[in-house]
C-alpha cells in the first residue's frame, strides 16, 4: 500500500512570532513559525492581516530572531531550527520568496538537549547572534559585511559549560562597546552527585553575562550573580544613549532589573484578587516599544494580564521599577509591538488577534513599584489589582486558529454535496466546536428583493478609465431594469438602455460608449448620449453573444455568425459573417492583449459537442483554426489570460497563457491552453464541479482575473502563490454574476438567485476550508453523533470553578462593586459564552480565563448539541470534582431503553507529586425527549480511569488502565462479564470489528484481541514489536490498523495475511490459547506496512471522502491546527512517476531551513510507503528552467506534472 500525504489545512497555531521590517521601506511586518511553516503577515491600511508569504520548511522551527546590521534598512531573519544549522533569510520583495543568505552547520540534526537551537538572542546594534541549547553549549557568530554590503557570518565561538541548564538568554545593549549576552543558568553537577537529594534542593539559578570580545574574537564569561529561582525569562533594557543597558529578570511573583556593579531594583507583579495563594504568576510573554524618548515594556502573565513596566533613571543609574496593570487578552505565546500602532497576538490556544493601541496606560491604574515594596515576615507584601474590560487596546481583526483539535469526525449531517468535518478545538474558555466546510468564505455585503425572477445581471463602467461601475444592469423575461451606483443603489430610466426587452449582454464598447444587446438588435450608446440602433434581418433573433471590448460576435437563430468591430471613431461596424452547420450553444471572445487592437481568437461552442477556434484576423477571418471535441454539449465559453510575470508576487516565472474554459452540460469544467501564436489547443483537463452545467464569469479579485464557476454550488478558479486553485465557495446556488466595485466596496461580486440581487465578497484566498464556531464552556475532550443529528461533546478542566460557583462569585463581586446586578448578566448569557461585543460584562471568560481554584478540582460537563441551530439542548455539569474522559453510544442486547450513553469519568484525579484518584465511574444516560436531553439511569464504579469506551456486540468493552473489561447492563449498575488484565500500561483506545477487538496502549502500539463467546474469554493473539506512544487510533480493514504516536509519526500496522487465516480458522481456540508468546508478548506480531513523519502531534484520524463520489483517504487532525489527507494510489505507474518526482525535488531544491527532507520525514523510523505531496506541490514554484530540467528528466513537460498535482489534490479535496 502507498500513500500520499497531502496538508489539508495549514497549520493555524503559532509557535513564536517577530515583527520588522523585512522589506525594506516603511512597512511593518510580522513572522510567524508556525510548527514547520514560516508566514510573512503584513497588516494591511485597513488593519486586517494578510499573508504575503507562507513557506513549508520541512524541519521545526524552535526560534526566531530579527536583526539589522548598523545603518541598513531592512531586516534579516535568524532562524533556529532541528537541522542543526543556523539559517540567516532575507525577504526578497521582488520575488516574493525568502532568500537563504547564510546556512551554517554546527551540530546533530533533531531536537536534541545539547544542540543550539531553541535559543536565540540578538546583539541590538546587529553585530552578534548567540544560539543556545537548553543543556551546555552555546555558540555566537559575528555578523558583518563586506565591501559590497553583503551580508557576512564569522566561524562560531565557543560559551560552552557543561552541566548548566539554560533557561533563557538575550542580548544586552551595552551601544557599541563589545556585545554582551546575558543568560539565566543552573548548575547540576553537585545534583548529579549527590544521591541524596540534599544539593539538588540546594540548586540555584545565575544571572550570567557573556562578553564577545571583537578585538580577540573570544568570548567570555564576564560577570554571575545568584538570581531567584523561580527566573523564567530575560528581557534587553535598552541601554547606550536610549536607556540603563541591563536586563529585566522575569522571576515568580518578581520583575527584577539587574546590571554588573548595579543594585537589584524589585517589583512585585500585581496579582488577581481571586487567585489562589498557592499559585504564584508568572511572566510568559513580553514585548519592547521604544521611540527615542521613551521605552516601555509589556508582560504578559500566564493568567493574560498584561503589564506596562517602566524604569525612572537616571543615565546609567536606575532609581524606580515600576509595573502597572494595562489590559488583559489571552494567554499569548508571542507579542508584538508594531511601530505602526499595532500589536500582535499570537496566542497559545485559539484565534490570534491583531490590537491597536488607543492609549499607553499613561492613566492612574493598579501600580506596583519597587520604591514602595513592602517586606513582611511572610516575604514581600503582595498587590492585588481586579481585571477590567479593554482600555488601552482594541481589537481590529482575528486570524482564525483551530490549535489544538482535541477530537474531529468527517459527517454529512447537513446533507450538503461534500460531508462537514466537525472539530473539536481550543482550551478553557475559548474552547469551540468549528465546523469546517471545504470552501472559501463569503462576506454579504448586501441582498435585495427584485420585481419578478432575474434571469442575468451585468454592472458596467461609464468610462474605461473609471474606478468604479456606474449601472448594475438586471435582466428579466422581458424587460431590463437599470440601476445606478452612487451613495445608494437606485432605478434610473434615462440611461439609454432600452428597457421593454430582456437583455442577452451589456457591456463597455470602445474607450467610453455602452453596448446593449438584445433578442432583436445591438444598442450602441455614445458618451455624448446619442443612440445608434442595429437591426436583426428579418424574422431571426440573437440567441448568443461574445465580446470585449473592441469586439462584439452575435450568433443569430439557425447557426449565422456576424462578427462586428469598433472603428477609430468609436462606431461598431459589420465585418463578416458566417454560417456554422448548426445551432450555437456559446461563445467567448478573448479579451484584447496589450497594444493590439483586436484579439485573434473566436471560440464557438456547438450542440454536436465540439468547440471551435475561429480566426478574428483580416487575413483569414472566421477561418476554423481548431476543433476540440468534448464529452457533452458545451453550455458556456471563457476565455482567461494569465499574465506574463517574471517573479512575480506569487513567487514564480509565468509565460503569458491564454486559458479557454468551458462549462459543460454534464457538470464538468473542462479546461485547455490556447497557443498564442497558432491558436491549437492542448493540456486539457476536466474537473466536476456539480449536477448542474457551470456557467462561467471574469471577475477581478485582488487586481487580478479569476473565474467564477456557477453550478449547483459556485466555485472560484484563481492564481494564488504560484498554484491555480479551483474551490467553492461556501454560499448557496448562484444563477449570473459579475464583477462588482464600488467606493464601499472595492472588489466585490453583484449575482442573482431567486429573486434576489446579493453582493459579496470573497475573504481570505488560499484557505481550503471555511469554519464555523460554536463557543463551549471547557476543554472539550471527545464528541460522538447520535442518529446523525445531535452531537454529545464531554468537556472538563482542571483547576476552575464549577458555572454556579463563578456565577455567584460575579454576583459578590458586582455587589461588593456596586454596581448592583447587570441585566444582561443573566445565565443565558454565560451559557452561549456572550458576544464579542458585549461591553457592559465586565468580565467576559473569553477573554479573561476562568477564575483559578486548587489544582485538585476539576469542572466537567456533557453537552448534546443541535449543529443545525448550534443550540445546546442539554447540559449536565457532573458534581463532586468528578470530570468526563471517554464517551460511546452503546445498544445493549436488552432493548428496553435502545440507544444508551456511557461516559467514562475520574473523581478527584491529581497528576503531581504522583497520579493518584480517588475513583473512575462509568455513567450511563439514557436519551430523553427525542434524543435532545440525557437522563441519568445509574453510575458505576471502577478502580481506574475508563480512558476509552466501546461498544461490542451489544455490550460496552471500557478499557480502565491496564484491564480490558466488558461490561452487561445491569439494573442497578454495569455487571462484569469478561476481563483481560494483561496489557502492559494504560488502554487508550479500543476499536471493534466482527469478532476482533483492536487495543491501542499508551506506550506499547496496538494489540489484536478476540473474544471467544463460548468460553468467555478475551484472548490477545497479536501485538506490535515496535513501543509506540499511541495518541490516535482508527480501524482500517479486518487486519489493518492506523495509528499515531505523541513524536508526530503517522503509521499502518497490517496482520499478516497467513496468521490471520490461521487465527479464523481456530475452530478450538486451543492454538491461541496456549500458543507461547513471543518477546514478552502475543505469539503473534503485525508488520509496519506505511511509516511517515508528519511533524506535529496527530490526535485524531479518520477515514472518510471529502469530495461527492471520491475514494476514501485518511484525514488526520493535529495539536498545531492542521489537517491532513493520506491518499492510497490506485495504480503502480502514479507511485513510480510521484516516487521519482519526489527524488528529484529532494536534490534540486532542499528544504529552506538546512533540514534533510528525507531525514525529517524519518525523524523516528524510517519513512516508509508515503509519497511527500506537499513537497511535490513546491514544483510549480521553481524557477521555470528548473521545472523544465526535472520535467525532462521524468520524460515529461512541466505542464503534464501540473495536471498530474492537480488531477490527485482533487481525488482528495
Amino acid at each position: 500500500m502507498y500513500l500520499y500525504s497531502l496538508t489539508l489545512q495549514k497549520a493555524t497555531g503559532v509557535v513564536c512570532a517577530i515583527n520588522g521590517n523585512f522589506s525594506g521601506g516603511k512597512s511593518q511586518e510580522i513572522v510567524v513559525a508556525r510548527g514547520k511553516i514560516l508566514d510573512l503577515l503584513r497588516p494591511d491600511d485597513s488593519g486586517k492581516i494578510q499573508t504575503v508569504l507562507s513557506v513549508e520548511i520541512f524541519g521545526a522551527v524552535r526560534s526566531l530572531a530579527q536583526f539589522r546590521l548598523t545603518g541598513a534598512q531592512k531586516d534579516y531573519i535568524v532562524v533556529g531550527s532541528d537541522s542543526g544549522r543556523i539559517v540567516i533569510l532575507e525577504f526578497n520583495k521582488e520575488k516574493n520568496v525568502f532568500d537563504k543568505i547564510h546556512q551554517e552547520t554546527f551540530g546533530k540534526s533533531g531536537c536534541r538537549r545539547i544542540v543550539p537551537g531553541q535559543y536565540l538572542a540578538i546583539d541590538p546594534k546587529g553585530r552578534a547572534v548567540m544560539i543556545g541549547a537548553c543543556e551546555k553549549q552555546k555558540l555566537v557568530y559575528v555578523l558583518n559585511r563586506d565591501t559590497a554590503a553583503r551580508l557576512t557570518i564569522s566561524s562560531p565561538l565557543e560559551a560552552h559549560k557543561s552541566h548548566t541548564i539554560t533557561y533563557s538568554i538575550c542580548g544586552v545593549d551595552c551601544g557599541f562597546d563589545n556585545p554582551i549576552f546575558a543568560a539565566i543558568e543552573l548548575d547540576y553537577s553537585e545534583a548529579d552527585q549527590d544521591s541524596t537529594g540534599q544539593a539538588a534542593s540546594e540548586a540555584q539559578k545565575h544571572l550570567t553575562f557573556y562578553e564577545l570580545d571583537l578585538g580577540l574574537n573570544h568570548v567570555s564569561r564576564k560577570w554571575s550573580e545568584a538570581v531567584d529561582n523561580g527566573a523564567n525569562m530575560l528581557v534587553t533594557v535598552p541601554g547606550g544613549s536610549d536607556g540603563p543597558s541591563g536586563v529585566l529578570v522575569c522571576a515568580e511573583n518578581f520583575v527584577i532589573y539587574k546590571n554588573q556593579d548595579h543594585p537589584d531594583v524589585r517589583a512585585v507583579i500585581p496579582r488577581r484578587a481571586d487567585l489562589p495563594a498557592e499559585r504564584g504568576v508568572l511572566i510568559v510573554s513580553a514585548a519592547t516599544h521604544k521611540q527615542k524618548s521613551m521605552f516601555f515594556f509589556l508582560l504578559q502573565t500566564e493568567y493574560g494580564d498584561i503589564f506596562k513596566a517602566t524604569l525612572e533613571h537616571d543615565g546609567e543609574h536606575v532609581q524606580e521599577l515600576k509595573i502597572k496593570y494595562f489590559d488583559t487578552i489571552p494567554v499569548t505565546s508571542s507579542m508584538c509591538v508594531l511601530k505602526s500602532g499595532f500589536l500582535f497576538a499570537a496566542s497559545e490556544f485559539g484565534n490570534h488577534a491583531l490590537y491597536q493601541f488607543q492609549a499607553i496606560g499613561e492613566e492612574a491604574d493598579v501600580e506596583a513599584s519597587s520604591a514602595t515594596l513592602m517586606e513582611t515576615e511572610e516575604g514581600f507584601q503582595p498587590v492585588f489589582f481586579q481585571p477590567r474590560g479593554l482600555k488601552n487596546l482594541v481589537r481590529i481583526d482575528q486570524v482564525e486558529s483551530l490549535m489544538p483539535i482535541m477530537d474531529m469526525k468527517v459527517e454529512n449531517l447537513f446533507e450538503e454535496e461534500t460531508p462537514q468535518v466537525f472539530t473539536l478545538c481550543g482550551r478553557g474558555p475559548r474552547s469551540s466546536l468549528r465546523i469546517l466546510r471545504p470552501g472559501l468564505a463569503i462576506s454579504e455585503m448586501a441582498v435585495s428583493q427584485l420585481p419578478g425572477v432575474p434571469s442575468a445581471v451585468w454592472t458596467v463602467k461609464k468610462n474605461l478609465i473609471d474606478e468604479f461601475d456606474a449601472y448594475i444592469v438586471v435582466s428579466f423575461a422581458n424587460a431590463t431594469l437599470v440601476l445606478s451606483i452612487g451613495e445608494t443603489v437606485e432605478e434610473v430610466s434615462d440611461s439609454g438602455f432600452l428597457d421593454t426587452t430582456p437583455s442577452l449582454a451589456v457591456s463597455l464598447i470602445g474607450d467610453d460608449s455602452l453596448m446593449q444587446v438584445h433578442p432583436s438588435g445591438i444598442r450602441h450608446i455614445r458618451e455624448d448620449g446619442r443612440i445608434n440602433e442595429w437591426r436583426t434581418p428579418g424574422k431571426r433573433t440573437i440567441v448568443k453573444v461574445g465580446s470585449n471590448r473592441l469586439q462584439v460576435v452575435i450568433a443569430l437563430s439557425g447557426g449565422e455568425l456576424i462578427y462586428f468591430e469598433v472603428d477609430m471613431t468609436g462606431q461598431l461596424m459589420e465585418v463578416e459573417k458566417h454560417e456554422m452547420s448548426g445551432d450555437v450553444a456559446c461563445l467567448d471572445i478573448a479579451p484584447v492583449p496589450e497594444g493590439r487592437q483586436r484579439s485573434r481568437f473566436l471560440a464557438v461552442g456547438s450542440y454536436d459537442n465540439t468547440i471551435r477556434i475561429l480566426s478574428l484576423d483580416p487575413d483569414d477571418c472566421m477561418q476554423i483554426l481548431s476543433v476540440q471535441s468534448v464529452s457533452a454539449a458545451p453550455e458556456s465559453l471563457l476565455f482567461l489570460e494569465v499574465q506574463a510575470s517574471i517573479g512575480g508576487e506569487d513567487g514564480a516565472d509565468h509565460p503569458a497563457s491564454l486559458f479557454l474554459n468551458a462549462g459543460l452540460s454534464n457538470g464538468v469544467l473542462f479546461r485547455t491552453v490556447v497557443d498564442m501564436v497558432t491558436g491549437q489547443l492542448s493540456d486539457s483537463r476536466s474537473r466536476f464541479l456539480g449536477l448542474r452545467a457551470p456557467k462561467l464569469f471574469s471577475i477581478v479579485i485582488r487586481g487580478r482575473r479569476a473565474m467564477l464557476c456557477l453550478s449547483s454550488r459556485p466555485w472560484l478558479g484563481y492564481i494564488h502563490q504560484g498554484h491555480f486553485l479551483l474551490t467553492p465557495l461556501s454560499y448557496e446556488a448562484l444563477e449570473y454574476a459579475a464583477s462588482f466595485s464600488s467606493d464601499q466596496c472595492a472588489e466585490g461580486v453583484v449575482a442573482v438567485a431567486g429573486d434576489a440581487l446579493r453582493v459579496f465578497t470573497i475573504e481570505r484566498l488560499g484557505e481550503t476550508f471555511n469554519e464555523t464556531a460554536i463557543p463551549l464552556r471547557y476543554t472539550p475532550r471527545k464528541f460522538v453523533f447520535h442518529k446523525k443529528k445531535s452531537l454529545i461533546i464531554i468537556e472538563s478542566d482542571q483547576g476552575a470553578f464549577t458555572a454556579e460557583e463563578r456565577e455567584a462569585g460575579k454576583k459578590e463581586f458586582f455587589e461588593a462593586a456596586g454596581m448592583g446586578e447587570n441585566g444582561n448578566n443573566n445565565g443565558e448569557q454565560m451559557e452561549n459564552g456572550g458576544d464579542d461585543e458585549d461591553k457592559n460584562d465586565p468580565l467576559s471568560d473569553e477573554q479573561y480565563g476562568y477564575p483559578k481554584a486548587e489544582s485538585d478540582k476539576w469542572v466537567s460537563c456533557i453537552r448534546v448539541l443541535d449543529p443545525k441551530t448550534s443550540n445546546t439542548t442539554c447540559l449536565l455539569e457532573l458534581q463532586d470534582n468528578e470530570a468526563a474522559y471517554s464517551v460511546c453510544t452503546v445498544n445493549f442486547r436488552e432493548k428496553e431503553y435502545g440507544t444508551l450513553l456511557a461516559v467514562g469519568t475520574a473523581k478527584g484525579l491529581q497528576f503531581w507529586p504522583r497520579r493518584s484518584l480517588a475513583s473512575g465511574f462509568i455513567h450511563i444516560y439514557r436519551f430523553v425527549d427525542d434524543g435532545r436531553a440525557l437522563e441519568l439511569l445509574h453510575k458505576t464504579q471502577v478502580e481506574g480511569v475508563p480512558l476509552t469506551l466501546c461498544q461490542f456486540q451489544g455490550r460496552l468493552l471500557a478499557g480502565i488502565g491496564p484491564v480490558l473489561r466488558l461490561y452487561d447492563l445491569g439494573k442497578k449498575r454495569l455487571l462484569r462479564k469478561c476481563e483481560n488484565k494483561l496489557f502492559p500500561n494504560t488502554i487508550v483506545s479500543i476499536q471493534t470489528y466482527r469478532d476482533r477487538i483492536y487495543v491501542g496502549d499508551i506506550q506499547e502500539s496496538f494489540h489484536y484481541c478476540k473474544y471467544r463467546r463460548d468460553e468467555n474469554q478475551l484472548y490477545v493473539f497479536a501485538d506490535d514489536s515496535v513501543p509506540r506512544w499511541v495518541t490516535a487510533a482508527h480501524h482500517i480493514d479486518f487486519d489493518t490498523m492506523a495509528g499515531a504516536d505523541k513524536f508526530g509519526n503517522v503509521y499502518f500496522v497490517r496482520l499478516p495475511q497467513d496468521v490471520s487465516d490461521e487465527i479464523e480458522e481456530d475452530p478450538t481456540g486451543g492454538k491461541i490459547k496456549w500458543e507461547q508468546g513471543k518477546l514478552n508478548g502475543a505469539p503473534n506480531k503485525v508488520e509496519e506496512i506505511v511509516q511517515f513523519h508528519v511533524g506535529d502531534v496527530v490526535t485524531c484520524l479518520q477515514k472518510a471522502s471529502l469530495i461527492p463520489g471520491g475514494g476514501d483517504s485518511v484525514i488526520y487532525g493535529t495539536v498545531m491546527g492542521s489537517l491532513g489527507a493520506l491518499l492510497p494510489f490506485t495504480s503502480r505507474d502514479d507511485v513510480d512517476f510521484f516516487s521519482h518526482l519526489e527524488m528529484h525535488l529532494r536534490q534540486e531544491y532542499p528544504p529552506l531551513c538546512g533540514r534533510d527532507h528525507m531525514a525529517y520525514r524519518s525523524a523516528y523510523f524510517p519513512v516508509k510507503d508515503v509519497i511527500d505531496g506537499d513537497l511535490c506541490e513546491q514544483f510549480p514554484t521553481l524557477p521555470m528552467d528548473m521545472q523544465r530540467k526535472i520535467a525532462d528528466e521524468l520524460d515529461r513537460t512541466p505542464a503534464e506534472i501540473l495536471k498530474k498535482l492537480e488531477e490527485v489534490r482533487n481525488k482528495i479535496i
